[in-house]
């Protein structure tokens, strides 16, 4: 039995087909390199002409960032909008076209998006003038999916992660442990110290993991491990916090990943050495197995994203996940 045979023998319908007959150029590349093994392919450069790729760049800003296109900014300044539509960008190129360092317009929003990192070592701006352990940590995911792993400002970030967990070994908003909103008088106000005492949230533990699970070395500390057995151990249940607490949001998604959600867990898990024979774990991936449609795609409930392909990318996204556990 090949490893392709096993992971698709998991599911009840071939997943394959709608992804090999898709138009879209990317989605194939990554289906045939990714899925089927191919390694005589031409190079992710390629991918990097493509039409879409070329409007996304033509309206990155001299400075290197994207601006925000809109909505109420009366809370957060217009710069820190930009920040926020730079980092969503950034992981549509990344993650749907597989730019890296050597591009240029990923070079100059690096160096934009990392004019965010403090001394500390956290990325500051989004939540205002507070400690933002999902946005850091999503930001750091990207940035190490383009190439900047080795850089010593993803390092610096990292030990600011590890310095402000929660005593049971995940993460939370800061200002959500102490009883706090983000609201004006928060964001205008001095920056709100964490009680680490307080119970993580799965919400943000699962955004943390994805940087860990990005870095080749930060994967495998004990620290990850520890945080990703508190995720599993979430699955389908309220969270501790407002944001995002009801349930149902587990199985609420978007490509690319943005909050947590029952796919970006699994994503992050199976990078963090766990397995099938965690019962969790098990437990999410039939919820995939069980929901799938009868011509191998999955329409699930999106919650980002106008990609008129967005249900071939969660797809693809399944099946690297199942690809890794039962490989």
């Amino acid at each position: 039995m090949t490893m392709v045979e096993r992971w698709r023998k998991q599911l009840n319908f071939d997943p394959l087909p709608p992804l090999l007959t898709s138009r879209n150029e990317a989605i194939l590349f990554f289906t045939q390199r990714d899925l089927l093994g191919k390694k005589e392919m031409e190079s992710i450069e390629t991918l990097w002409q493509l039409s879409q790729v070329k409007k996304l760049i033509r309206k990155q800003q001299e400075d290197g960032f994207w601006k925000y296109p809109g909505g109420d900014t009366s809370i957060r300044s217009r710069e820190n909008y930009n920040q926020l539509e730079t980092y969503r960008i950034i992981g549509e190129l990344v993650e749907k076209y597989g730019i890296n360092k050597k591009h240029p317009a990923m070079q100059k929003a690096a160096e934009f998006l990392f004019s965010f990192q403090t001394e500390e070592g956290d990325f500051r701006g989004i939540y205002g003038t507070q400690y933002a352990p999902t946005y850091t940590a999503m930001t750091m995911e990207i940035l190490i999916k383009a190439g900047y792993d080795n850089d010593p400002r993803i390092e610096k970030g990292f030990k600011w992660l590890l310095s402000i967990r929660q005593s049971d070994g995940g993460w939370a908003i800061p200002f959500r442990t102490v009883g706090k909103k983000l609201d004006r008088e928060m964001l205008h106000s001095e920056i709100l110290m964490p009680d680490l005492l307080m119970p993580s949230a799965w919400l943000v533990t699962g955004c943390v993991l994805r940087a860990f699970a990005a870095h080749p070395e930060f994967r495998k500390t004990k620290e990850a491990k520890d945080a990703g057995e508190f995720l599993a151990s979430r699955f389908f249940k309220r969270d501790r916090y407002s944001d995002r607490q009801a349930v149902n949001y587990w199985t609420r998604f978007t490509f690319p990943f943005w909050f947590t959600d029952l796919l970006s867990s699994l994503d992050s898990l199976s990078y963090l050495g766990f397995s099938v024979d965690n019962p969790q774990i098990k437990e999410a991936l039939d919820w995939f197995t069980n929901n799938q449609e009868e011509n191998g795609t999955w329409n699930l409930k999106l919650t980002k994203g106008r990609d008129k392909d967005l249900l071939l990318w969660m797809g693809l996204a399944v099946c690297r996940v199942f690809k890794r556990f039962y490989k």
